[in-house]
C-alpha cells in the first residue's frame, strides 16, 4: 500500500469524510490542491456526497478556468470569491499556513469558510507548527 493510503487509514478520514458529508450538506465546496493527496481521495473515498463545484490550485492560469481535471471544473485560485461557494476544503498534507493564508488574505471579507479536507491529529498539527 503506497504512503498517503496509509495515512489517510492512520487519521481515519473515512470517518471524517462521514462527518463532512453531514457538515457540508447543501453546500458547495471548492477543493483547494489537486496533487497526489487529493488523487489519492479520489480514487479510493466516495466524495459524491460532498457538493464540489470545481477544484483549485496554484499552478492554474485564468485560461485553464472551466476546464476539467479529475472530473472537476478548475477554478484559478483568484476566481474562487466569483464562485461563491460555502468552504474551500484543503486537499494538501501540510494546511496550516494555507489555511491562514486563505483566512486572512484571500477570502478575508467573503463568507467562505476554510477547513483542511483531511484533518490531523492535535499533537501531529503542533509538531507541525514548531518544525
Amino acid at each position: 500500500m503506497d504512503e498517503q493510503l496509509e495515512y489517510l487509514k492512520s487519521v481515519h478520514f473515512d470517518k471524517q469524510l462521514k462527518k463532512l458529508n453531514k457538515k457540508l450538506k447543501n453546500k458547495s465546496v471548492v477543493i483547494y490542491g489537486t496533487g497526489i493527496l487529493f488523487q489519492k481521495l479520489k480514487d479510493n473515498y466516495d466524495l459524491s456526497n460532498l457538493n464540489i463545484i470545481g477544484v483549485s490550485d496554484r499552478k492554474f492560469t485564468e485560461d485553464q478556468e472551466g476546464q476539467e481535471t479529475l472530473g472537476y471544473k478548475i477554478i484559478p485560485l483568484d476566481k474562487i470569491v466569483d464562485y461563491k461557494p460555502d468552504y474551500v476544503l484543503i486537499a494538501t498534507l501540510k494546511f496550516l499556513g494555507i489555511m491562514d493564508d486563505f483566512k486572512n488574505n484571500v477570502f478575508r471579507g467573503t463568507k467562505i469558510k476554510v477547513l483542511p479536507l483531511v484533518d490531523k491529529p492535535f499533537m501531529t498539527l503542533l509538531k507541525e507548527i514548531f518544525e
